[in-house]
Protein backbone atom coordinates (compact mmCIF):
# COMPACT_ATOMS: atom_id res chain seq x y z
CA UNK A 1 0.00 0.00 0.00
CA UNK A 2 2.79 2.45 0.89
CA UNK A 3 4.44 1.82 -2.49
CA UNK A 4 1.17 2.42 -4.36
CA UNK A 5 0.62 5.75 -2.61
CA UNK A 6 4.20 6.87 -3.23
CA UNK A 7 4.12 5.85 -6.89
CA UNK A 8 0.90 7.80 -7.38
CA UNK A 9 2.37 10.88 -5.69
CA UNK A 10 5.64 10.69 -7.65
CA UNK A 11 4.09 9.79 -10.98
CA UNK A 12 3.88 13.28 -12.42
CA UNK A 13 7.43 14.31 -11.52
CA UNK A 14 8.80 10.98 -12.79
CA UNK A 15 7.23 11.23 -16.25
CA UNK A 16 10.30 13.10 -17.45
CA UNK A 17 12.15 9.80 -17.65
CA UNK A 18 10.04 8.75 -20.64
CA UNK A 19 11.85 11.31 -22.80
CA UNK A 20 15.63 10.70 -23.08
CA UNK A 21 16.35 14.36 -23.83
CA UNK A 22 14.41 15.45 -20.74
CA UNK A 23 16.21 12.85 -18.66
CA UNK A 24 19.55 14.34 -19.68
CA UNK A 25 18.27 17.86 -19.13
CA UNK A 26 17.16 16.98 -15.61
CA UNK A 27 20.53 15.38 -14.85
CA UNK A 28 22.38 18.45 -16.17
CA UNK A 29 20.25 20.63 -13.90
CA UNK A 30 21.18 18.41 -10.94
CA UNK A 31 24.86 18.68 -11.90
CA UNK A 32 24.74 22.47 -12.00
CA UNK A 33 23.06 22.63 -8.60
CA UNK A 34 25.52 20.16 -7.03
CA UNK A 35 28.56 21.98 -8.42
CA UNK A 36 27.24 25.34 -7.24
CA UNK A 37 26.56 23.98 -3.75
CA UNK A 38 30.02 22.41 -3.52
CA UNK A 39 31.77 25.61 -4.60
CA UNK A 40 34.23 23.57 -6.63
CA UNK A 41 34.94 22.82 -10.27
CA UNK A 42 34.92 19.15 -11.33
CA UNK A 43 38.12 17.84 -12.90
CA UNK A 44 38.40 15.41 -15.81
CA UNK A 45 37.89 12.33 -13.63
CA UNK A 46 34.85 13.97 -12.02
CA UNK A 47 33.30 14.57 -15.42
CA UNK A 48 33.87 10.92 -16.32
CA UNK A 49 32.07 10.02 -13.10
CA UNK A 50 29.22 12.39 -13.98
CA UNK A 51 28.90 10.95 -17.49
CA UNK A 52 28.81 7.41 -16.10
CA UNK A 53 26.01 8.31 -13.68
CA UNK A 54 24.12 9.99 -16.51
CA UNK A 55 24.41 6.87 -18.63
CA UNK A 56 23.15 4.74 -15.75
CA UNK A 57 20.15 7.03 -15.31
CA UNK A 58 19.36 6.71 -19.02
CA UNK A 59 19.49 2.92 -18.68
CA UNK A 60 17.02 3.06 -15.80
CA UNK A 61 14.80 5.49 -17.70
CA UNK A 62 14.57 2.95 -20.54
CA UNK A 63 13.15 0.20 -18.28
CA UNK A 64 9.45 -0.07 -19.26
CA UNK A 65 8.35 -1.45 -15.89
CA UNK A 66 10.24 1.08 -13.76
CA UNK A 67 7.93 2.77 -11.26
CA UNK A 68 7.99 6.45 -10.30
CA UNK A 69 9.40 5.38 -6.94
CA UNK A 70 12.13 3.37 -8.64
CA UNK A 71 13.08 6.32 -10.84
CA UNK A 72 13.08 8.73 -7.91
CA UNK A 73 15.32 6.44 -5.84
CA UNK A 74 17.86 6.18 -8.64
CA UNK A 75 17.87 9.90 -9.45
CA UNK A 76 18.29 10.89 -5.81
CA UNK A 77 21.00 8.28 -5.39
CA UNK A 78 22.94 9.67 -8.35
CA UNK A 79 22.68 13.23 -7.04
CA UNK A 80 23.81 12.10 -3.60
CA UNK A 81 26.82 10.29 -5.06
CA UNK A 82 27.82 13.40 -7.02
CA UNK A 83 27.47 15.70 -4.02
CA UNK A 84 29.55 13.34 -1.91
CA UNK A 85 32.30 13.06 -4.50
CA UNK A 86 32.58 16.82 -4.89
CA UNK A 87 32.81 17.22 -1.12
CA UNK A 88 35.54 14.57 -0.85
CA UNK A 89 37.55 16.18 -3.64
CA UNK A 90 37.14 19.63 -2.03
CA UNK A 91 38.43 18.31 1.31
CA UNK A 92 41.52 16.85 -0.35
CA UNK A 93 42.15 20.09 -2.23
CA UNK A 94 41.85 22.18 0.93
CA UNK A 95 44.09 19.95 3.07
CA UNK A 96 46.86 17.99 1.28
CA UNK A 97 47.65 16.19 4.56
CA UNK A 98 44.44 14.16 4.14
CA UNK A 99 45.78 12.48 1.02
CA UNK A 100 49.29 12.14 2.36
CA UNK A 101 48.33 9.51 4.93
CA UNK A 102 48.57 5.93 3.62
CA UNK A 103 45.80 3.34 3.76
CA UNK A 104 47.79 0.46 5.20
CA UNK A 105 47.11 -3.27 4.77
CA UNK A 106 43.37 -2.98 4.06
CA UNK A 107 41.32 -6.17 4.11
CA UNK A 108 38.89 -6.78 1.23
CA UNK A 109 36.19 -9.42 1.77
CA UNK A 110 35.27 -10.95 -1.58
CA UNK A 111 33.60 -14.00 -3.14
CA UNK A 112 30.09 -14.95 -4.10
CA UNK A 113 27.26 -12.91 -2.59
CA UNK A 114 25.29 -14.77 0.08
CA UNK A 115 28.50 -16.45 1.25
CA UNK A 116 28.58 -14.92 4.75
CA UNK A 117 30.58 -11.91 3.53
CA UNK A 118 28.41 -9.67 5.72
CA UNK A 119 29.00 -11.80 8.81
CA UNK A 120 32.75 -11.88 8.21
CA UNK A 121 32.70 -8.12 7.68
CA UNK A 122 31.05 -7.42 11.01
CA UNK A 123 33.28 -9.87 12.91
CA UNK A 124 36.51 -8.46 11.48
CA UNK A 125 35.43 -4.83 11.72
CA UNK A 126 34.53 -5.20 15.41
CA UNK A 127 38.15 -5.90 16.41
CA UNK A 128 39.76 -3.00 18.32
CA UNK A 129 42.47 -2.44 15.71
CA UNK A 130 40.10 -2.58 12.75
CA UNK A 131 37.52 -0.32 11.23
CA UNK A 132 34.88 -0.56 8.49
CA UNK A 133 33.10 2.36 6.83
CA UNK A 134 29.45 2.68 7.78
CA UNK A 135 26.78 3.44 5.22
CA UNK A 136 26.17 6.98 6.43
CA UNK A 137 29.91 7.74 6.32
CA UNK A 138 30.15 6.65 2.70
CA UNK A 139 27.08 8.65 1.71
CA UNK A 140 27.92 11.78 3.74
CA UNK A 141 31.72 11.64 3.77
CA UNK A 142 33.59 14.41 5.52
CA UNK A 143 30.71 16.49 6.77
CA UNK A 144 31.73 19.09 9.32
CA UNK A 145 31.09 18.02 12.91
CA UNK A 146 28.02 20.21 13.25
CA UNK A 147 26.53 18.66 10.07
CA UNK A 148 27.61 15.05 10.60
CA UNK A 149 24.79 14.32 13.05
CA UNK A 150 22.20 15.61 10.61
CA UNK A 151 23.79 13.64 7.80
CA UNK A 152 23.69 10.45 9.80
CA UNK A 153 20.07 11.05 10.77
CA UNK A 154 19.15 11.64 7.11
CA UNK A 155 20.66 8.29 6.09
CA UNK A 156 18.95 6.55 9.02
CA UNK A 157 15.63 7.92 7.78
CA UNK A 158 16.33 6.66 4.26
CA UNK A 159 17.13 3.20 5.61
CA UNK A 160 13.99 3.18 7.76
CA UNK A 161 11.91 4.12 4.72
CA UNK A 162 13.55 1.29 2.78
CA UNK A 163 12.54 -1.18 5.49
CA UNK A 164 8.93 -0.01 5.35
CA UNK A 165 8.74 -0.08 1.57
CA UNK A 166 10.57 -3.37 1.07
CA UNK A 167 10.18 -5.47 4.23
CA UNK A 168 10.80 -8.65 2.25
CA UNK A 169 14.19 -7.39 1.11
CA UNK A 170 15.16 -6.23 4.59
CA UNK A 171 14.35 -9.67 5.96
CA UNK A 172 16.93 -11.17 3.58
CA UNK A 173 19.47 -8.39 3.34
CA UNK A 174 19.25 -6.04 6.37
CA UNK A 175 20.55 -2.51 5.87
CA UNK A 176 21.80 -0.23 8.64
CA UNK A 177 23.05 3.34 8.51
CA UNK A 178 25.54 2.89 11.34
CA UNK A 179 27.03 -0.54 10.64
CA UNK A 180 29.69 -1.84 8.24
CA UNK A 181 28.32 -1.75 4.72
CA UNK A 182 29.36 -2.68 1.18
CA UNK A 183 31.71 -0.41 -0.72
CA UNK A 184 29.13 -0.08 -3.51
CA UNK A 185 28.03 3.08 -1.71
CA UNK A 186 31.31 4.52 -3.07
CA UNK A 187 32.15 2.40 -6.11
CA UNK A 188 30.05 3.14 -9.18
CA UNK A 189 31.18 0.91 -12.08
CA UNK A 190 29.72 -2.27 -10.58
CA UNK A 191 26.96 -4.75 -11.34
CA UNK A 192 25.05 -3.60 -8.24
CA UNK A 193 22.49 -1.42 -10.12
CA UNK A 194 21.33 -4.52 -12.02
CA UNK A 195 19.87 -5.82 -8.76
CA UNK A 196 17.22 -3.08 -9.00
CA UNK A 197 16.05 -3.57 -12.59
CA UNK A 198 16.94 -5.38 -15.82
CA UNK A 199 19.67 -3.26 -17.43
CA UNK A 200 21.07 -5.16 -20.46
CA UNK A 201 22.77 -2.11 -22.00
CA UNK A 202 24.40 -1.21 -18.70
CA UNK A 203 25.55 -4.80 -18.22
CA UNK A 204 27.33 -4.75 -21.59
CA UNK A 205 28.90 -1.38 -20.80
CA UNK A 206 30.14 -2.14 -17.29
CA UNK A 207 31.72 -5.43 -18.38
CA UNK A 208 34.30 -3.49 -20.42
CA UNK A 209 34.94 -0.50 -18.16
CA UNK A 210 38.24 0.26 -16.43
CA UNK A 211 37.44 0.38 -12.71
CA UNK A 212 40.75 1.85 -11.56
CA UNK A 213 39.12 5.22 -10.90
CA UNK A 214 36.56 3.57 -8.60
CA UNK A 215 39.22 2.24 -6.26
CA UNK A 216 41.26 5.44 -6.42
CA UNK A 217 38.15 7.28 -5.27
CA UNK A 218 37.53 4.67 -2.56
CA UNK A 219 41.02 5.44 -1.29
CA UNK A 220 40.22 9.18 -1.20
CA UNK A 221 37.09 8.45 0.85
CA UNK A 222 38.99 6.27 3.32
CA UNK A 223 41.65 8.95 3.73
CA UNK A 224 39.00 11.51 4.62
CA UNK A 225 37.38 9.16 7.12
CA UNK A 226 40.65 8.25 8.83
CA UNK A 227 42.12 11.76 9.00
CA UNK A 228 42.70 12.89 12.57
CA UNK A 229 41.65 9.51 14.02
CA UNK A 230 43.85 6.84 15.66
CA UNK A 231 45.25 4.52 12.95
CA UNK A 232 43.21 1.39 12.39
CA UNK A 233 43.11 -1.22 9.66
CA UNK A 234 40.31 -0.84 7.14
CA UNK A 235 38.02 -3.82 6.51
CA UNK A 236 36.05 -3.49 3.28
CA UNK A 237 33.47 -5.63 1.59
CA UNK A 238 31.96 -6.08 -1.84
CA UNK A 239 31.53 -9.50 -3.42
CA UNK A 240 32.22 -8.10 -6.88
CA UNK A 241 35.72 -7.03 -5.85
CA UNK A 242 36.70 -10.63 -6.62
CA UNK A 243 36.83 -9.71 -10.32
CA UNK A 244 39.23 -6.83 -9.70
CA UNK A 245 41.94 -8.23 -7.43
CA UNK A 246 44.61 -6.84 -9.76
CA UNK A 247 43.24 -3.29 -9.75
CA UNK A 248 42.83 -3.32 -5.98
CA UNK A 249 46.45 -4.36 -5.48
CA UNK A 250 47.48 -1.63 -7.90
CA UNK A 251 45.74 1.05 -5.82
CA UNK A 252 46.35 -0.64 -2.44
CA UNK A 253 49.65 -2.55 -2.92
CA UNK A 254 49.55 -4.26 0.50
CA UNK A 255 45.85 -5.19 0.40
CA UNK A 256 44.86 -8.69 1.49
CA UNK A 257 41.73 -10.58 0.56
CA UNK A 258 39.38 -12.74 2.59
CA UNK A 259 37.71 -14.94 -0.01
CA UNK A 260 34.45 -16.37 1.32
CA UNK A 261 33.58 -19.58 -0.54
CA UNK A 262 30.12 -21.13 -0.76
CA UNK A 263 28.70 -23.77 -3.06
CA UNK A 264 27.17 -21.77 -5.95
CA UNK A 265 24.27 -24.24 -6.10
CA UNK A 266 23.11 -22.61 -2.84
CA UNK A 267 24.58 -19.11 -3.17
CA UNK A 268 23.30 -18.19 -6.64
CA UNK A 269 19.57 -18.84 -6.11
CA UNK A 270 19.80 -17.25 -2.67
CA UNK A 271 21.20 -14.11 -4.27
CA UNK A 272 18.58 -14.20 -7.04
CA UNK A 273 15.92 -14.27 -4.35
CA UNK A 274 17.36 -11.12 -2.79
CA UNK A 275 17.54 -9.46 -6.21
CA UNK A 276 13.89 -10.34 -6.86
CA UNK A 277 12.84 -8.54 -3.69
CA UNK A 278 14.85 -5.44 -4.48
CA UNK A 279 13.64 -5.35 -8.08
CA UNK A 280 10.05 -5.48 -6.79
CA UNK A 281 10.71 -2.14 -5.09
CA UNK A 282 11.67 -0.55 -8.42
CA UNK A 283 9.53 -2.28 -11.04
CA UNK A 284 5.82 -2.94 -11.53
CA UNK A 285 6.46 -6.52 -12.58
CA UNK A 286 9.38 -8.84 -11.89
CA UNK A 287 10.39 -11.77 -14.07
CA UNK A 288 12.39 -14.32 -12.04
CA UNK A 289 13.59 -15.96 -15.25
CA UNK A 290 15.23 -12.72 -16.39
CA UNK A 291 16.94 -12.48 -13.01
CA UNK A 292 18.31 -16.00 -13.36
CA UNK A 293 19.48 -15.49 -16.94
CA UNK A 294 21.22 -12.30 -15.90
CA UNK A 295 22.95 -13.27 -12.70
CA UNK A 296 24.09 -16.87 -13.21
CA UNK A 297 26.62 -15.89 -15.91
CA UNK A 298 27.59 -12.64 -14.19
CA UNK A 299 28.46 -14.40 -10.94
CA UNK A 300 30.19 -17.32 -12.65
CA UNK A 301 32.32 -15.00 -14.79
CA UNK A 302 33.30 -12.92 -11.75
CA UNK A 303 34.49 -15.99 -9.82
CA UNK A 304 36.38 -17.35 -12.82
CA UNK A 305 38.12 -14.02 -13.36
CA UNK A 306 39.02 -13.85 -9.68
CA UNK A 307 40.51 -17.35 -9.77
CA UNK A 308 42.71 -16.39 -12.70
CA UNK A 309 43.80 -13.11 -11.14
CA UNK A 310 44.81 -14.64 -7.81
CA UNK A 311 47.44 -16.77 -9.55
CA UNK A 312 49.60 -13.67 -9.88
CA UNK A 313 49.19 -12.70 -6.20
CA UNK A 314 51.49 -13.77 -3.37
CA UNK A 315 50.15 -16.78 -1.50
CA UNK A 316 49.73 -14.79 1.71
CA UNK A 317 47.56 -12.19 -0.04
CA UNK A 318 44.44 -14.37 0.06
CA UNK A 319 42.77 -16.11 3.01
CA UNK A 320 40.25 -18.72 1.88
CA UNK A 321 37.23 -19.34 4.14
CA UNK A 322 34.56 -22.02 3.71
CA UNK A 323 31.04 -20.67 4.28
CA UNK A 324 29.72 -23.72 6.11
CA UNK A 325 32.68 -23.97 8.44
CA UNK A 326 32.66 -20.27 9.25
CA UNK A 327 28.92 -20.12 9.91
CA UNK A 328 28.69 -23.56 11.52
CA UNK A 329 31.72 -23.29 13.81
CA UNK A 330 32.42 -19.55 14.13
CA UNK A 331 34.26 -19.84 17.46
CA UNK A 332 36.75 -22.17 15.83
CA UNK A 333 37.19 -20.54 12.45
CA UNK A 334 36.98 -16.83 13.32
CA UNK A 335 40.16 -17.03 15.46
CA UNK A 336 41.86 -18.89 12.61
CA UNK A 337 40.93 -16.10 10.22
CA UNK A 338 42.30 -13.46 12.59
CA UNK A 339 45.55 -15.38 12.87
CA UNK A 340 45.75 -15.67 9.08
CA UNK A 341 45.45 -11.88 8.83
CA UNK A 342 48.04 -11.26 11.54
CA UNK A 343 45.43 -9.85 13.93
CA UNK A 344 45.18 -10.83 17.61
CA UNK A 345 42.07 -12.70 18.81
CA UNK A 346 41.06 -11.31 22.19
CA UNK A 347 38.41 -11.88 24.83
CA UNK A 348 36.72 -8.77 23.49
CA UNK A 349 36.60 -10.33 20.02
CA UNK A 350 35.12 -13.55 21.40
CA UNK A 351 32.40 -11.70 23.30
CA UNK A 352 31.72 -9.48 20.32
CA UNK A 353 31.32 -12.55 18.13
CA UNK A 354 28.60 -13.84 20.44
CA UNK A 355 26.69 -10.58 20.18
CA UNK A 356 26.99 -10.52 16.38
CA UNK A 357 25.84 -14.12 16.07
CA UNK A 358 22.79 -13.36 18.20
CA UNK A 359 21.75 -10.70 15.69
CA UNK A 360 22.80 -12.46 12.50
CA UNK A 361 19.87 -13.54 10.35
CA UNK A 362 20.24 -16.72 8.34
CA UNK A 363 18.10 -18.58 5.91
CA UNK A 364 15.17 -17.82 3.66
CA UNK A 365 13.23 -19.87 1.15
CA UNK A 366 14.32 -19.98 -2.49
CA UNK A 367 14.64 -22.46 -5.35
CA UNK A 368 16.77 -22.69 -8.47
CA UNK A 369 13.79 -23.63 -10.62
CA UNK A 370 12.12 -20.30 -9.94
CA UNK A 371 15.01 -18.58 -11.72
CA UNK A 372 15.10 -20.95 -14.66
CA UNK A 373 18.15 -23.09 -13.98
CA UNK A 374 18.97 -26.36 -12.27
CA UNK A 375 21.93 -27.89 -10.47
CA UNK A 376 23.58 -29.11 -13.67
CA UNK A 377 23.50 -25.65 -15.22
CA UNK A 378 25.08 -24.10 -12.14
CA UNK A 379 27.76 -26.80 -12.09
CA UNK A 380 28.48 -26.21 -15.78
CA UNK A 381 28.69 -22.43 -15.30
CA UNK A 382 31.17 -22.66 -12.40
CA UNK A 383 33.26 -25.60 -13.61
CA UNK A 384 35.35 -27.16 -10.84
CA UNK A 385 34.76 -24.30 -8.39
CA UNK A 386 32.33 -26.44 -6.35
CA UNK A 387 35.10 -29.00 -5.80
CA UNK A 388 37.44 -26.26 -4.55
CA UNK A 389 34.80 -25.05 -2.08
CA UNK A 390 34.19 -28.56 -0.76
CA UNK A 391 37.93 -29.17 -0.33
CA UNK A 392 38.49 -26.13 1.90
CA UNK A 393 39.20 -26.95 5.52
CA UNK A 394 39.76 -23.51 6.99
Amino acid sequence: MRRMVLNAALGRSARVRRDPSETLALWRKCIREAVAAADTEPDLRDWEFIEDLGFLLQCFAAVPELTPLGWTLQLRGAVQRLENRLRVKWIHAQNPLVGAAPVERPVFIVGLPRAATGLAHRVLAAAPGHRAPHLWEMQRTGLAREDAGRGRTAVERQVAAMRRLAPGYDAVRPLWADRPEESTAVLWRTYAPMASAPLPEYREWVAHEDVTGDYEYLKLVLQVLQYGAPPRRWVLRFSGDVAHLDVIRQVFPDAVFVWMHRDPVAAVPSFCSAVERLTALHCKEVDPLVIGRTWLPVLAESIERGRKLRRSLPEDAVADVNYHRFTGYPHEFAPRLFERLGAPWTVSDRNGLNAILDEHRTGHEYSMERYGFDKREVEAAFGDYRELVAALRG
